[in-house]
């Protein structure tokens, strides 16, 4: 049986025992829960033994108040136990000196889903940094990484750091969130008394799950889009469809899973995949299928476009490339329809000259060669195959579980 570091920390008196006399914080969000459904505050809180004195909130809310994406969140008294919630997706999103001097430990309890944009990576940066200069001690409940140990896709590239990208990690990075902690700690050279509790009974390579502890945890949402194992394995490619003009399914049932326009044909499109990447398209049933946003991108317009399966017994997990997936659609939309205004322009997580693309890609290489006629698939493989091989290297040491 699997148990999050969040259980093994409550069922074990030992592993608490640094934590006794001292001030504790906690950043945790609607997904920071125990086995058995109790949040992690609460658990915590009814222990009655931990001096915890305030709580912190990632986007999306502590308690998981904002449902749609880029919606801030205000500060507020927690209305159960009467202790502050600092929020750090509203008026900051780093820690203020004032918020640091309330605590001494600060736990981190959030549920990753395995890609270099998701925000709660970079919250977690950024309370690595100042933890680390304020001379505080960050301990990090591990917890699954749905998408599992198979890396994809480009690293961040110098220059292009934004609240969707915290440094050179791969998009799917491949980690938990304390094997990420551990790295930023490195790749920064930092001085932080960090600690990670582990999870226990954590087999990431073993499906059906392969990353994802099915029949043993339930799945909460880490953020309201993020409703399913099969959204967290598709969103290291599905991700990329912000930055663009198609819809993502926002606005549907299945956001983040799906791809589709009101104004393209989806059969030339695809068949133009299949004729020039087949094996881009390789791991999971993709499903033609139309669609009508209530709201978000084409809202109240039938677009036609295909949804990505993961949940079926043709899944293959190593093989599967969402990365690639979405990159080949591009380049075939491209082709297809030179002069298509595919590159949405509009201000992106609290940045207002850059592109989304280019912020979500990590610099603008994945856009250039989609709109570069002469930009062959065998171009964007040797980036990607470049950055996957650097990464893999980086993080080997690193790892916790096998």
């Amino acid at each position: 049986m699997m148990k999050p570091g969040l259980d093994r920390l409550l069922e074990n008196p030992e592993l608490r025992k640094p934590l006794w006399g001292r001030r504790v914080a906690l950043l945790g969000h609607p997904a920071s829960m125990t086995t058995d459904g109790r949040h992690g505050l609460d658990a915590l809180m009814a222990l009655n033994e931990l001096n915890i004195v305030a709580a912190f909130g990632p986007q999306h809310g502590m308690r998981g108040d904002k449902q749609d994406n880029m919606v801030e969140t205000p500060d507020e008294i927690d209305p159960r136990h009467g202790i502050p919630v600092h929020s750090l997706y509203g008026e900051v999103r780093e820690p203020t000196p004032a918020m640091l001097d309330g605590f001494d430990v600060l736990l981190v309890d959030l549920q990753d889903i395995g890609t270099r944009i998701y925000t709660y990576v970079t919250t977690l940066a950024y309370l690595i940094r100042a933890c680390a200069a304020a001379g505080k001690s960050l301990w990090v409940l591990d917890r699954p990484n749905p998408a599992g140990r198979p890396i994809e896709g480009s690293l961040l590239e110098p220059g292009w750091e934004s609240f969707v990208g915290a440094g050179p990690i791969l998009m799917r990075h491949g980690l938990t969130l304390g094997e990420l902690a551990k790295w930023f700690v490195d790749h920064l050279n930092l001085d932080l008394d960090l600690h990670v509790v582990a999870m226990e009974g954590y087999a990431p390579s073993e499906g059906p799950g392969y990353g994802w502890p099915i029949m043993e945890l339930s799945w909460v949402n880490p953020s309201p889009n993020a409703s399913s194992l099969n959204m967290a394995r598709c969103f290291p490619g599905t991700v990329l469809l912000e930055g663009t003009t198609l819809s993502e399914g926002r606005g549907t049932t299945t956001a983040l899973e799906l791809v589709g326009a009101p104004d393209l044909d989806f059969a030339r499109i695809l068949e133009r995949m299949r004729q020039t990447r087949p094996e881009w398209m390789q791991g999971a049933l993709i499903r033609p299928c139309w669609f009508e946003p209530t709201f978000h991108k084409h809202a109240g317009q039938l677009c036609a476009g295909f949804q990505i399966h993961t949940d079926n017994a043709a899944y293959r997990h190593d093989a599967f490339k969402p990365y690639r997936l979405m990159a080949l659609l591009f380049k075939c939309l491209r082709r297809e329809y030179p002069e298509y205004p595919l590159w949405r322009q509009f201000h992106y997580e609290y940045e207002t000259e850059r592109l989304a693309i280019d912020l979500l890609a990590g610099g603008p290489f994945l856009r250039d060669w989609v709109d570069d006629p002469q930009g062959q698939p065998e171009d964007l493989e040797r980036r990607l195959a470049r950055d996957e091989t650097q990464w893999a290297e980086a993080v080997a040491p690193l790892r916790l579980y096998p």
